[in-house]
């Protein structure tokens, strides 16, 4: 089961834009597919969100073992996939994030630390 995530978090696509927004959606939906084909990851999710009146319009939750996600993010092949969608769509951010039982330990912890502090 994952225990680490990535969530990596676009805006807008500016006017005139949308056709190389297509092409490299579908870039990083192959590379995505390659990686989990692979086993780098164990699975990953594109979520378009509805306009909202905030700055994310969508991102893809990239699922898998922390330390092979830590590898992959700093991969050239990664960077220069953040590269293009960065030059296409606005507010791009790549996050660390945690999933499955790293989320229990963390709200665990989460919980001592009230309890210390109360």
């Amino acid at each position: 089961m994952a225990q680490g995530a990535l969530f990596i978090g676009w805006g807008e696509i500016p006017a005139g834009k949308a056709k190389k927004a297509l092409k490299v959606f579908n870039e990083a939906v192959e590379y995505w597919k390659r990686m989990q084909q692979s086993g780098e990851i164990e699975s990953f999710e594109h979520v378009f969100l509805e306009a909202h009146g905030g700055d994310l319009t969508g991102f893809n939750l990239v699922k898998g073992n922390r330390e092979k996600l830590g590898k992959l993010r700093f991969s050239p092949e990664f960077q220069r996939l953040v590269a293009r969608v960065g030059l296409i769509v606005g507010h791009l951010g790549v996050v660390d994030a945690y999933a499955g039982e790293e989320v229990d330990r963390r709200l665990k912890d989460f919980v001592t630390q009230i309890d210390e502090l109360d």
